[in-house]
């Protein structure tokens, strides 16, 4: 046989699942390995008959197993379940969101193809115990105020392409594409008052107001279009301008543009409840999370974020050109590796930070980004073309020790050793 390391792993996967439906044809309930390896792997063998599409297998992950065939922690630990899978018009990525979902899976869904007997729903009796959460997020009654203190405004942007045009939060909005019509000008230094790391969408004709806020930091526009390159100020204004005239870029003045200062006034104002804020970027000042499965709780005592200005890595990341990521600065100015919002626990307290590294070591701990459109951002945590981002939300960090065999001589112990 010829196979490549992801097919051979889809044997590990396959392994896995049909273990854990041979502990549920006997009447056991899953635990969260095995429930997302069952689901995952049922999922490969329905591509395998070639006959559902995505919609209707990211319908089915979620009817598999239900609450009463996995330990009670499961549907809390188990949010999302993501696997490739080949069809006939090519591999796709196949996204199941809050698989357990039910009060009782179908089994026969659950065992297709195994030829293992379907356990009658009787044999699963139900949790009426109140059950641990494992790493339980507990979020303060509240809000937080986004990009608060700064300068906004409001303008009717008009989409008149011909289809969709998403931009993000810390794009920078002068450099938006052509086809959006709006006052160009009362743009110039800002972007998007959104949540770090979303983005507003424009369909094709469609108008609507947006409210943007004026960059943080040094206040330095880079990237984008091109249309500014450089600081914020009346001439760079002005040669904007003349910029989007020559280009073609799309411009009507708004008279009736509203502006105002975030916090101060409330239609130009973006808050968030706080339990949605932690959910998005980790929890903050004042949140409790649990420990494991035990009954001790952390509390977070400091955020070095700044509200509305954090890194984000992933779908919809800031951590772009010119965006959260600087493009001015010299590698040797700029991290190696950055890991974003993390938990950290040591001597020092209980608090959320970026973390820095440089040079195979931890260099600094706070907010991290670009500091030319990023309030706040630490001397030494400038996010460069060459730094690596690992995303730290729902993490906890903190000092550790390897547990390992007194003689250590033998290549072998080293997985143990990292995997307890």
């Amino acid at each position: 046989m010829k196979l490549c390391p992801r097919e051979i792993e889809k044997l590990v996967l396959h392994n896995a699942g049909y273990l854990a439906q041979k502990r549920l044809a006997r009447g056991l309930k899953l635990n969260s390995t095995e429930a997302l390896a069952l689901i995952a792997t049922q999922i490969v063998e329905f591509v395998r008959d070639g006959n559902k599409t995505v919609a209707e297998l990211m319908s089915i992950g979620r009817e598999l197993l239900g609450r009463r065939q996995v330990l009670s922690a499961v549907p809390h630990l188990l949010e999302t379940v993501q696997v490739e899978a080949t069809f006939h018009d090519g591999t796709k990525l196949i996204t199941v969101h809050n698989p357990i979902a039910r009060e009782n899976g179908n089994l026969e869904l659950a065992l297709y193809g195994s030829f293992l007997p379907v356990p009658s729903l009787d044999m699963f009796i139900e949790n009426k115990e109140d059950s641990i959460i494992p790493g339980e997020l507990k979020s303060v009654d509240g809000s937080v105020i986004l990009n608060a203190g700064r300068e906004a405004v409001s303008l009717k942007v008009v989409n008149n392409g011909d289809r969709p045009v998403q931009v993000g939060s810390h794009y920078h909005f002068i450099e938006v594409n052509p086809y959006l019509t709006f006052d160009r000008r009362k743009a110039f230094g800002k972007r998007l008052n959104i949540a770090s790391g979303t983005t507003t969408r424009f369909e094709p004709g469609e108008s609507k107001s947006v409210v943007l806020v004026s960059i943080g930091g040094n206040k330095v526009i880079r990237g984008g279009n091109n249309i500014v390159d450089g600081p914020v100020n009346d001439s760079n204004c002005i040669a904007a301008m003349e910029a989007v005239t020559t280009r073609g870029f799309g411009h009507k003045d708004d008279e009736n543009a509203r502006e105002g200062i975030t916090g101060e006034d409330y239609s130009l104002t973006k808050v968030i409840p706080q339990e949605e804020y932690a959910n998005k970027y980790g929890p903050t000042v004042g949140d409790k999370i649990r420990l494991g499965d035990t009954n001790l709780f952390a509390k977070i005592e400091k955020d070095f974020a700044v509200y509305g200005d954090e890194c984000v890595f992933g779908g919809g990341k800031t951590i772009r050109d010119g965006m959260g990521q600087s493009c001015g600065h010299h590698p040797d100015h700029s991290l190696d590796t950055v890991i974003t919002n993390a938990v950290i626990i040591d001597y020092t307290g209980i608090y959320k930070a970026d973390i820095g590294i440089k040079d195979g070591l931890i260099a600094s701990i706070g907010k991290a980004g670009n500091p030319d459109v990023m309030t706040g951002v630490s001397d030494n945590m400038i996010v460069g073309a060459n730094t690596e981002v690992i995303s730290g939300e729902g993490f906890i960090v903190t000092a550790g020790a390897i547990d390992c065999h007194v003689h250590f001589i033998c290549p072998q112990l080293v997985y143990e050793a990292v995997s307890s």
